[in-house]
């Protein structure tokens, strides 16, 4: 049975506009391209942002909270980090009614069609080596590209493929289910074809037999080979640290484990004022630890944002009850059995319970053979995160040209993994697709978020709009008088569109951002 409704006048809606209105329970967005009306979905697959507050440009909607995109006439999902598509409604004109049908009960997602695996009309293998987001998102990409081949996903997780940030958000402060955050179910595995081989170690990938070797002694041999093994966490590499209640936070697992030795009250310290160590802290907060964040530097995130950023973020911090000892650096740790205590390079010690460890990744690229590896452990790929003949990479590990520079670059964020794996997988499957994206990152510390796109190494320039002091602002970061990146809070729309500006080659200059440009002005022209 079908619900039928009234949701606008014929007038209400210029082209090129949207709005979000309600068809019983269902919020659908209705847009208005090229004088013809279009009604999708009108919450996003991923964590359910409202798409109408987000920037439309063209046929394309980004999501305000973490910019997934859609297509407004179809549906289809056009950027991750959503894997669904939101469903299409019927649209029609009575007068100057615009009427939308929405089935009853309708979902308020759909999986993107997938070719069904068929070893008799395809005998290849192809292998995924590694579960986090890039790894899932090839395995879907292949299936919507029409590969009937075997699908094959080793990861030496003992978990599906899970919405990994989230670890360091809300799961650590106690927001997030663990029974929430698995991307796909045992069964959506199954019925697409694709064999998940969970806590599988491999230990050598020999690119030239194109055969991986594992742990257990047995071996898989494979046609197309997408390396997505993310990174492993940096140690310090100071005395003590093998002491018991010193972590990492890479996966769910070692959440898990801090979960289980924080104790209400108590003092933890976290090593690093990285995006890991600042959520660590404000996950430890919420949980009623006494934290204490011990780094280099002069304030949080500074190479990575500038000063003024990093002292709002500290200030956000020392509000809900953070103490930071920046400038200093732990030298040892302390204690029997356990940590008691960690010790600073002036020789102070502070006390603890708890001490979490966040000074960075590296690639998990040890067991490769006879593949030239860059000196932090990256592999080098082209537009195509191809590395040679049937071999790719993508995510933490992958060293890409950046399309807008020609500079090689390697970003450790999760949406850009998503990206990759994407982009691989289209060119496995036979397609020659270059990535031509924009990276996007979020933080969200003490319900605070923020958002950054694009990307730079390095600024001569940030240009603010608005002021970081006041937690509302956009910056955009100036490098060769281009402006190659931004962070906003407060500007979730501005930053959407700021993205599709990028990506379509229309980043506004510097001179413009300097006057204060409209950005949501600036894309309605583009």
């Amino acid at each position: 049975m079908a619900i039928e409704a009234v949701v606008a006048k014929i007038d209400d809606l210029a082209d090129g506009e949207m709005k979000e209105v309600t068809v019983g329970e269902t919020k659908v967005l209705l847009t208005r391209i090229k004088g013809k009306f279009h009604a999708i979905g009108g919450i996003c697959t991923h964590y359910g942002g409202h798409l109408a507050e987000g920037a439309l440009c063209g046929d394309r909607v980004y999501c305000p909270w973490h910019q997934s995109a859609f297509d407004v006439v179809t549906g289809d999902l056009e950027e991750v980090p959503g894997l669904d598509a939101v469903p299409r409604f019927e649209v029609r004109v009575e007068g100057e009614n615009v009427i939308v049908q929405v089935a009853e009960g309708a979902s308020d997602r759909r999986t993107m069609p997938m070719a069904k695996l068929d070893p008799q009309k395809d005998k290849r293998t192809f292998v995924i080596l590694g579960g986090g987001g890039a790894s899932i998102a090839a395995a879907e990409a292949l299936r919507q590209d029409g590969f009937q081949g075997r699908i094959v996903m080793i990861s030496k997780d003992t978990s599906l493929p899970y919405d990994r940030p989230e670890v360091s958000k809300g799961y650590l402060k106690g927001d997030s289910p663990k029974e929430g955050m698995l991307w796909r179910s045992p069964e959506f595995f199954r019925e697409h074809g694709i064999e998940v081989l969970l806590s599988q170690e491999v230990t050598e990938a020999d690119a030239r037999a194109r055969i991986l070797k594992f742990k257990d002694g047995h071996s898989l041999e494979y046609d197309a080979l997408l390396l997505a093994t993310g990174g492993q966490a940096r140690h310090p590499g100071v005395p003590g640290e093998n002491l018991e209640n010193i972590h990492t936070l890479r996966t769910m697992d070692d959440a898990d484990q801090i979960v289980a030795d924080a104790v209400k009250d108590s003092p933890a310290i976290c090593i690093g004022a990285s995006f890991i160590g600042m959520e660590v802290a404000a996950g430890l907060t919420k949980r009623g630890m006494k934290v204490t964040v011990v780094a280099p530097g002069v304030v949080p995130f500074e190479k990575i944002l500038g000063p003024e950023i990093g002292r709002m973020w500290q200030q956000i911090h020392e509000e809900n009850g953070v103490s930071f000892r920046m400038g200093a650096k732990a030298v040892r740790f302390e204690g029997d059995t356990a940590v008691r205590a960690v010790v600073l390079e002036d020789g102070t010690r502070l006390d603890t319970t708890l001490a979490v460890v966040g000074v960075g990744v590296k690639p998990a690229t040890d067991f490769l053979k006879g593949l030239k590896l860059n000196p932090d452990g990256s592999l080098t790929v082209d537009q195509q995160m191809r590395v040679t003949e049937g071999l790719y990479a993508a995510g933490d590990i992958a060293r890409f040209p950046d399309w807008r520079t020609g500079e090689l670059i390697r970003i450790e964020h999760w949406r850009l993994a998503l990206q990759l794996g994407r982009i691989a997988a289209h060119n496995m499957a036979g397609k020659n697709v270059g990535y031509v994206g924009v990276p996007f990152f979020w933080t969200d510390q003490f319900d605070t978020m923020m958002q950054y796109v694009g990307y730079v190494s390095g600024w001569d320039e940030i240009i603010y709009q608005g002021s970081p002091a006041n937690r509302n602002f956009l910056a955009f970061y100036v490098k060769g008088n281009k402006v190659l990146a931004a962070a906003g809070m407060q500007h979730e729309k501005e930053m959407a569109a700021l993205a599709e500006l990028m990506r379509l080659k229309q980043t506004p200059t510097p001179d413009e951002c300097r006057k204060g440009v409209d950005l949501l002005a600036l894309l309605r022209q583009a």
